[in-house]
């Protein structure tokens, strides 16, 4: 499990913005992961994923490591933003775009 443990830490560290999800971007396999895609993509800006239904090991264990029992699960610059309804709103109100933005900037 150490090892799971320091991949999830290196992927989150290596990615301003990563969200582990089902499926990917291009083909979401779930409603939570497609809605969490639509919001990162009128962002506009890039992020890395990863698919937890090709890696068993990190869904069992990312829950551990963020102390958030679902998924999707956005990491924005090292910290658990949340997951689908908290993307969302955060989207709506307007403060995702610009924490992403930071994140992605040079």
């Amino acid at each position: 499990m150490d090892d799971v443990m320091e991949v999830i830490r290196e992927q989150i560290e290596k990615n301003p913005v990563i969200l582990y999800m089902k499926g990917s971007p291009q083909f979401p396999q779930c409603g939570f992961s497609a809605r969490a895609v639509e919001v990162m993509t009128a962002i506009g800006k890039p992020f890395a994923y990863v698919n937890i239904l090709e890696a068993p090991e990190i869904r069992a264990n990312l829950p551990k490591y963020g102390n958030w029992p679902t998924f999707p699960q956005l990491w924005v610059k090292g910290e658990l933003i949340g997951g689908s309804d908290i993307i969302l709103e955060m989207h709506r109100s307007g403060e995702l775009g610009p924490m992403v933005e930071d994140a992605t900037a040079a």
